[in-house]
């Protein structure tokens, strides 16, 4: 088994995007392209840290369905740690659907049931000695994201399981940012997220990336990193300010992954030990690439 250099836990799954080069709206019926990939917030954030030369392991639930099997494969294949996953003979593998058009993400659906349904089950190996224990906790680089339940990332806020951890912590949407906020004021966590998910989590709302950091910083977190599409993102430290980086002008392909390539790359330059603006601008820079498809699936 090899050894990982991060944990990644969250969502393991198969995203099934339709693409159409055609603007949508509501009702549209237009002619494009459906894949069906492997996917979710933990996995795409393993998948590009791979990329990266840095060896993740996955902290998942996967089922023992025909899918199950499939997913666990290829993850084995991109070079994932998968031997840590809890895989249930009752639970089906989850599943994420997005239909993009030219002007962006249409809709999403999340199907990431399993994943709340086996609760701490996933978090086993960090308590059992395989990772760690109450005793000699994991210290390491974690990467946790919001498909956990509510009541499981309050449980990793207060755990002593975690409490050595670098933690770098991401919602999985919109609609799942609030249960970060047991997080927002983790000394050892940073946040990842865009302009309006830090809107949700401040409970206000803000014009700026900026704006939304210096918010989060003021409300007790110790580093969040906001971005906002195309306009300026940010980088807010406890103590060090606010820093903000513009991301270049790219022609987009894709949006479903970006954020969570943002992610992995910044933590690969917080790995080097990369001074703040450089490392904000590798990470955005690594973003617009993707999403303007320079950097394969």
């Amino acid at each position: 088994m090899a050894k990982p250099d991060i944990l990644c836990i969250g969502s393991v799954l198969w995203d099934v995007i339709g693409r159409s080069a055609a603007a949508m709206r509501l009702g549209s019926d237009v002619p494009g392209r459906i894949t069906r990939l492997p996917g979710g917030v933990a996995l795409n954030i393993a998948m590009t840290l791979r990329r990266f030369g840095v060896v993740p392991a996955l902290l998942s639930s996967v089922g023992r369905d025909t899918e199950g099997e499939e997913l666990i494969a290829r993850c084995a294949q991109l070079g994932l740690v998968t031997d840590h996953i809890y895989r249930s003979a009752d639970l089906p593998t989850d599943v994420y659907m997005a239909v993009e058009g030219a002007n962006g993400l249409i809709a999403a659906i999340a199907d990431a049931h399993s994943l709340e349904a086996a609760g701490d089950k996933v978090l086993r190996p960090l308590s059992d000695g395989r990772l760690g224990d109450a005793e000699i906790p994991y210290a390491g680089m974690i990467a946790l994201d919001g498909n956990l339940t509510e009541s499981l990332l309050s449980q990793i806020a207060d755990s002593p399981l975690f409490a050595v951890a670098d933690l770098r912590v991401a919602p999985a949407s919109p609609g799942k940012a609030e249960r970060l906020l047991p997080l927002l004021t983790h000394p050892r966590a940073t946040l990842y997220v865009n302009l309006e998910e830090a809107g949700i989590l401040a409970k206000d709302s803000f014009a700026t990336a900026a704006d939304a950091a210096a918010g989060l910083l003021a409300r007790g977190a110790a580093r969040v990193l906001v971005t906002d599409g195309g306009n300026p993102c940010a980088e807010g430290t406890s103590g060090a300010g606010v820093i903000t980086a513009q991301p270049p002008q790219v022609m987009v392909t894709r949006i479903t992954g970006a954020g969570d390539t943002f992610m992995a790359a910044h933590i690969v330059a917080s790995r080097k030990s990369i001074p703040r603006q450089d490392a904000l601008d590798r990470a955005i820079n690594a973003a617009a690439d993707y999403v303007s498809g320079e950097i394969g699936s």
